[in-house]
């Protein structure tokens, strides 16, 4: 691998963007790249504490993510960022602040996520108990234009992962 990449993994909560990126990540090392992982919990626990869920606390926790993710990429490190990043301008600043940027939307109905919801919190979010809740009480916006979008619900993880390989061959990212 010549340079690094970031493959940005947006999607709603329960979505499988940690999942997919982890086995995607497990893919990467197989085939000898160094690879990081920055999921959007473990960011926000020791990157972004403090912050809240307002539009600006998100914009701000993306634009962190964004900025480690840029200089992982210029190091050489294949960086997989699952982060639910609900606001198109924010990860369009992202993709322009890092460069080789593979957005990949984690596409799964609201259903099926809420299903997926071990914590609970779809559920605490629907009671009112958590404000600003992405696909509840706040937006999420959709990607107008990934470079992949993945069906969670109709794909194994097994295809999900090995369809990001597979894109990131067509865009140059990985050899044939």
């Amino acid at each position: 691998m010549k340079s690094g990449f970031t493959i940005w993994f947006t999607g709603l909560s329960c979505s499988g963007k940690t999942t997919v990126s982890q086995a995607v990540a497990r893919m990467l090392r197989e085939r000898g790249l160094r690879v990081e992982v920055l999921d959007g919990d473990v960011v926000r626990e020791n990157l972004s504490r403090g912050l809240g869920f307002s539009k600006a606390d998100r914009d701000e926790n993306i634009r962190r993510v964004a900025f480690v993710s840029k200089l992982l990429t210029r190091n050489e490190v294949a960086t997989l960022v699952a982060a639910i990043s609900p606001y198109r301008a924010a990860r369009e600043a992202a993709r322009r602040e890092i460069g080789r940027f593979v957005e990949v939307y984690v596409n799964c109905p609201l259903e099926i996520c809420m299903g997926r919801d071990i914590k609970g919190l779809y559920k605490r979010a629907v009671a009112g108990e958590i404000p600003a809740f992405t696909g509840i009480s706040d937006p999420y916006e959709p990607p107008l234009s990934p470079e992949l979008t993945l069906h969670t619900d109709k794909e194994s993880l097994e295809e999900s992962a090995t369809r990001v390989i597979q894109r990131l061959r067509e865009l140059g990212f990985l050899p044939e």
